[in-house]
């Protein structure tokens, strides 16, 4: 729908200027509720040292890239050119580097807290060795799936409810699915404004 150049909804016709748009609004409209879970949650709760940026993504071939970046559809179109692949040097090495410069640029006393699947070793292992123990993730993430955990993110965020984050090294990361949540109407844009319930 965004690679379509007749597109006329808002995204689409931003994303084809050359000012572009924010990575977060374009990954929130490709993936739904996992990642507006995610990016809401991140930026309600995180309190980073003003060296580094407030949340990042992590990308196919830029390595970990600021939510608020602005990216053209070209852009995103070479995000979905490179898998997310360890054995790729082409999502690795951006990986890598970016991992390295950020751990270096916050500082030993940061602490990480990662907002994605930790039961795939596509980029867990390769952040556990450059933030090691400083590498946290909810617990209360472990058996579910994409958009339970987008689900329980907004929730949290609209409760003004911080999850607890234990050490992403040594903990189980795979169990039994817990219950469902209860559907909810939300009356909020993670954008700015309000929506209709």
């Amino acid at each position: 729908m965004i690679y379509n150049p007749r597109a006329q909804f808002d995204l689409a016709r931003r994303l084809r200027q050359s000012e572009g748009v924010p990575l977060a609004e374009v990954f929130s409209f490709l993936s739904g509720l996992y990642f507006r879970g995610k990016f809401t949650y991140a930026r309600k709760f995180t309190n980073p040292p003003k060296t580094i940026p407030v949340v990042v993504v992590i990308t196919s071939n830029c390595g970990l890239v600021p939510a608020e970046t602005r990216v053209t559809v070209d852009q995103v179109r070479a995000f979905s050119g490179v898998p997310i692949d360890p054995r790729d040097s082409r999502y690795l090495g951006p990986l890598e580097r970016d991992a390295a410069l950020l751990g270096k640029v916050a500082g030993p006393r940061c602490r990480f807290v990662l907002l994605g699947s930790v039961g795939t070793k596509k980029y867990v292992e390769v952040l556990l060795s450059f933030f090691r123990e400083r590498l946290l993730f909810p617990p209360a993430f472990v058996g579910r799936g994409d958009m339970s955990r987008g689900g329980l993110l907004l929730r949290c965020a609209a409760e003004d409810r911080e999850l607890d984050y234990i050490p992403l090294a040594g903990a189980v990361r795979h169990g039994t699915r817990p219950p469902r949540l209860e559907p909810r109407r939300w009356g909020f844009s993670i954008f700015g404004g309000t929506t209709n319930t």
